[in-house]
């Protein structure tokens, strides 16, 4: 399909016509391509996987929001004190509050970059922060106390409040790490990862829509073995709370069954 203009401002107005063309080819061959994927599916005997997809989506709602997304800013791990950290935390939600009252993207707002400048010299003067890189434009200007009462907030945090200078992680460490922390969890990891490749090549689906990556090391860092015959149900009843649907289990259960119950807990 044609390229061109995906990186365009398409709050513009009125849209030129060759952007208008660019947005039809994305849906162009939609009922096609319906009707090639539906019959692929029913010869490879997936329709009712995909069925148990669609529903899963339908029924999925909203994501979650990610904690700490403000620690997504370009370059914050760049600054050195957790008061810095506060300082650009402060001034990334209030650039998020201005965004959303004027209905723009935060980044059209104020860059990540003067972010963390901001963050680094803290200014304490309007004179300081307009004496900064973005700060001091005929856009910025107007909403100078808006940044600087952002900083004074940070400023005021007693020591408790402000941020950590990693996040705060929750569930099992990098894979990377499993070999030195947890040898046993590792090998489990590996044995789950290449007998799920393997069956990856027999049904001719990607590994990763198997069973998620990120549910098969929670599974395998926090795996004991239970009693005699609930291996596949403990499994199963793991796979299940983390959201894997029938078809998933129904395929990944026995093979996970056979790689677990035979690992040393």
């Amino acid at each position: 399909l044609r390229k061109g203009h995906g990186a365009a401002d398409w709050s513009k107005r009125p849209l030129p016509d060759s952007w208008l063309n660019y947005a039809a080819l994305d849906v162009e061959v939609l009922v096609e391509l319906h009707t090639e994927m539906t019959a692929e599916l029913e010869r490879q005997g997936k329709t009712e996987w995909a069925a148990q997809e669609f529903e899963h989506v339908r029924l999925a709602g909203p994501p979650k929001p990610k904690p700490d997304r403000w620690r997504r800013l370009s370059h914050v791990t760049t600054l050195g004190t957790t008061r810095q950290l506060a300082l650009a935390r402060s001034l990334w939600q209030a650039r998020e509050d201005l965004a959303r009252k004027r209905d723009v993207s935060p980044s059209r707002v104020l860059p990540d970059s003067a972010i963390i400048a901001a963050a680094r010299e803290n200014p304490v003067t309007i004179e300081q922060l307009r004496a900064l890189p973005v700060f001091g434009g005929p856009r910025q200007r107007r909403h100078s106390r808006h940044w600087l009462q952002a900083l004074e907030s940070a400023r005021v945090l007693p020591d408790d409040e402000l941020p950590t200078k990693r996040p705060v992680t929750t569930g099992p460490p990098p894979a990377n790490k499993w070999a030195r922390v947890d040898p046993e969890a590792a090998e489990r990891l590996s044995a789950a990862r290449a007998a799920l490749t393997e069956l990856s090549g027999q049904v001719s689906v990607p590994v990763e829509n198997l069973v998620t990556p990120e549910l098969v090391r929670r599974l395998c860092w926090d795996w004991t073995t239970p009693g005699d015959g609930e291996v596949e149900t403990a499994i199963d009843g793991v796979l299940s709370t983390g959201g894997a649907r029938p078809w998933q289990r129904e395929l990944t259960v026995p093979l996970l069954g056979t790689v677990l119950g035979t690992s040393v807990s």
